[in-house]
């Protein structure tokens, strides 16, 4: 499946992300919803950007194992954080996740004045299989 990372001329450049990508057809696009720091039970793993950024990217990782796809198929990450907290753990933690040597997708950040009772951030993505 063609897909292309797009980084014009005259626009910032980064590792991080792309500034568009495009995905040509056919491919099956996945549609994931906002995830949270939320365990399998419906509880909140933890107190920090951190963690609960960490299982979202988990949740993530389990929707797109179903439909057979990787977090290397993500095309674009829309990140909501609340207002206060560390971006920078939420960076850690994607860092973690995501393999430097995929193409970056395209991402969108933010800053919120509040999410649910006790979260700090919650993650969409589209993927494209």
């Amino acid at each position: 499946m063609p897909v292309r990372h797009i980084n014009p001329e005259g626009l910032h450049r980064s590792p991080a992300f792309s500034q568009a990508v495009v995905v040509e057809q056919p491919a099956k696009t996945i549609y994931i919803g906002g995830q949270n720091g939320v365990d399998a039970d419906g509880k909140v793993v933890g107190p920090t950007v951190g963690e609960q950024s960490r299982q979202a990217f988990a949740n993530i990782a389990t929707i797109l194992a179903g439909e057979g796809a990787t977090l290397a198929d993500v095309v674009h990450w829309r990140i909501a954080t609340v207002e206060g907290t560390s971006f920078d753990e939420g960076v850690a933690a994607f860092q973690e996740v995501w393999n430097r040597a995929d193409p970056p997708p395209a991402i969108t950040v933010h800053v919120v004045s509040a999410l649910g009772p006790g979260l700090l951030v919650e993650i969409d993505a589209v993927a494209a299989v």
